[in-house]
């Protein structure tokens, strides 16, 4: 495969402006579960995050198989799918907390996204002792922050590239990779939602 074709392809699957989107598509829709709260949440929290995470890995590493140019047009599905697959896990675990009715995107989008730029969340999710301060943010500031991770994900997509290449090893990495961030999601969404979440009406800036 040449370098022109792989910069093509590469500007096409690694662009922030569309991973931004992507992910600001995401979080504006809240995943229904049907999930009920449980007397010992954190079992089942955890059952949810493994099972998930399970998921992810498979799901990851077979549109990882194609190796090449093919490979390349599987980057952006693969981490759809797979972060697809994680907001419903988020919502299935704020199900069995009882706390669906108070989740919402700012809490998505941190439970998602708070391992790749805990920054980013600072004046968002704050935690006060016991309890998770949740400020309800304004659409601008949620989609500044979308675009933020868009570019975050496209540098860390460029530099895993390369795996695209490697029959076999690369989708076993991708895979891995895949299971790995899953269950850093699950922590988050389990550490915030056995909290008492707080949300307040102010909306911080972008």
């Amino acid at each position: 495969m040449s370098k022109k074709a792989i910069a093509t392809v590469s500007g096409e699957q690694g662009h922030p402006g569309k991973v931004g989107d992507a992910i600001l598509a995401l979080v504006l829709q809240v995943p229904a579960s049907a999930e009920t709260a449980v007397e010992h949440p954190a079992v089942r929290a955890k059952a949810l995050g493994r099972a998930a995470a399970r998921q992810a890995g498979v799901m990851a590493g077979t549109l990882a198989l194609p190796v090449g140019f093919l490979g390349w047009l599987t980057i952006l599905p693969e981490l759809l799918g797979v972060w697809k697959l994680q907001a419903q896990m988020v919502s299935d675990i704020a199900a069995v907390y009882g706390k669906s009715a108070s989740l919402g995107r700012e809490q998505m989008v941190y439970c998602l996204f708070k391992h790749v730029s805990a920054q980013l969340f600072r004046d968002v999710v704050v935690r006060v002792g016991e309890r998770y301060l949740i400020q309800r943010a304004s659409l601008g500031f949620i989609q500044s922050v979308a675009q933020a991770l868009g570019v975050k994900v496209t540098q860390s997509i460029l530099g895993k590239s390369v795996s695209r290449f490697v029959p076999l090893i690369g989708a076993v990495g991708v895979s891995a990779y895949a299971y790995f961030d899953t269950t850093q999601v699950a922590k988050t969404a389990i550490e915030l939602f056995s909290k008492e979440i707080v949300l307040t009406p102010e909306s911080p800036q972008p």
